[in-house]
């Protein structure tokens, strides 16, 4: 586990340190060397694209230019107007950010194959992430508000609570509700067949989820239950799993560090690889649009019902054994299941499914 990677700092643009400061004993790295880093990237990704691209190859030059002049520009208001010097970067945001880029990057390839720009890829992408992201704090704090508002005082600290993700609070499904909705919304108002694009973005989802988990394993949430496999991992004092084996009697308040943990984080990061993977070789043979989707909603809700049972942080729901994130895998992998039963027996075949439809009047 790690919270924060390292710092960004204003003090020194150019300055590399990796033994930090006496109170942040991490490494600093100056902000212009974060800029030149970024610059190197947009310039690395501009020419890719500009290679599979005719028109991307002719606004190479205009394109690139414009995204170095937002960067740096952005880079230099910082500098300028912050009245903080130094910068935390947390290893749940970096990978968030990570698991983004790459997912829309793949999607990219796969929509440019069925006559979708890129452009709506990433469109699509930026209003699921902030979607998702919304729709995954409000379920958590719906399941667990009475943990993370224990003891707020004011509004101004249920506030900060309430978007304070440091200390866990993400619950997936949240994010899949309200990114669905906010999908479906998108693909009407761009006239985008919401299967063809569904079809498109699956595999790219779990690659993202594969990447979160990564960064749950930074944070310390979505923890894991007692583990005694050689595998198992320990968090250390004041961390998200440490703070609530405390508050339960598990461990006392002179423990080092919790006690061995499943790695769930990690189980989950390879069950949402491995289901890119098998999202991805189901696109390349699908029959008709939706398969991919289709696919996805029936074995990821597996995947998350088999790993709530080696999850420390979820507790049974009604008295039925089963916490509500296994619950809502029921439902969701029902309905994965009948949708694929109705899609193979009256879907369209896929060269009757266009990516765009028509506006009607």
């Amino acid at each position: 586990m790690r919270q924060t990677l390292f710092y960004i700092t204003l003090n020194s643009p150019f300055g590399w340190n990796p033994q930090g400061t006496a109170d942040r004993p991490i490494l600093h790295i100056g902000l212009g060397i974060v800029l030149l880093a970024l610059l190197a990237a947009i310039a690395g990704y501009s020419y890719w694209v500009s290679r599979r691209s005719e028109t991307a190859q002719k606004n190479f030059l205009r394109d690139l230019g414009w995204n170095a002049a937002q960067t740096v520009g952005l880079g230099a208001l910082v500098y300028l107007l912050s009245p903080m010097r130094i910068f935390p970067v947390y290893g749940y945001g970096m990978m968030l950010l990570v698991g983004f880029v790459a997912a829309a990057s793949w999607a990219g390839r796969r929509a440019v194959k069925v006559g979708i720009p890129r452009e709506t890829v990433w469109d699509v992408a930026m209003l699921i992430l902030v979607a998702g992201i919304v729709g995954a704090r409000s379920f958590y704090l719906l399941q667990y508000g009475d943990r993370v508002y224990r003891n707020v005082t004011n509004v101004q600290q249920a506030l900060m609570a309430t978007v304070n993700l440091s200390e866990g609070g993400l619950v997936l499904y949240g994010g899949v509700i309200l990114g669905a909705i906010s999908y479906f919304v998108f693909c009407a108002i761009r006239r985008i067949h919401p299967l063809q694009l569904a079809d498109v973005i699956t595999p790219s989802i779990f690659m993202g989820i594969g990447f979160g988990r990564i960064g749950c394993l930074f944070n310390g949430c979505c923890y894991g239950d007692r583990c005694d496999l050689p595998w198992a991992i320990e968090f250390p004092a004041g961390s998200v799993p440490y703070t609530a084996l405390l508050q339960m009697g598990f461990i006392t308040p002179d423990a080092a560090s919790s006690l061995p943990l499943h790695p769930s984080q990690i189980y989950s990061s390879l069950g949402g690889f491995l289901l890119a993977f098998v999202t991805a070789t189901v696109f390349a043979y699908r029959r008709k649009a939706g398969e991919v989707l289709a696919v996805g909603a029936i074995f990821y809700p597996i995947n998350r019902f088999l790993i709530e049972f080696v999850r420390g942080d979820e507790f049974t729901q009604m008295s039925t054994g089963l916490t509500i994130s296994q619950l809502v895998s029921l439902g969701v992998f029902a309905a994965g299941t009948a949708y694929l039963v109705w899609l193979e027996m009256y879907g369209k075949p896929l060269s009757q499914t266009p990516a765009r439809t028509e506006a009607t009047s």
